[in-house]
């Protein structure tokens, strides 16, 4: 499972698309199927900033990873043959 908080119904961004949802004392009940609501099983919960994901996970909740590039030398390793006009005006046939 992804590393991150499941989303809940008391959450102010969630949101039941069949507007079938009631808060009671203790828990969400679901007017649709007569059971508690689950927004990991249902197929009509989503969340205004959509990030609800698809695992029933709060998308606000997981951390970010980044990705470090070793500089522009990496983009630009292999050569690129020309042709056409672009050859006719450098008057090489490899850039790069």
């Amino acid at each position: 499972m992804a590393a991150g908080k499941l989303c809940f119904p008391n959450c102010r961004d969630f949101q039941c698309t069949k507007r079938a949802i009631k808060f009671g004392e203790k828990e969400a009940w679901c007017e649709w199927t007569s059971e508690p609501c689950n927004p990991k099983n249902c197929n009509y919960a989503t969340c205004f900033r959509r990030q609800l994901l698809d695992n029933g996970v709060c998308g606000k909740t997981i951390k970010r990873k980044t990705q470090e590039n070793d500089g522009p030398e990496d983009l630009f390793s292999d050569e690129i043959r020309v042709r056409g006009k672009l050859l006719r005006k450098t008057g090489e046939r490899t850039i790069f």
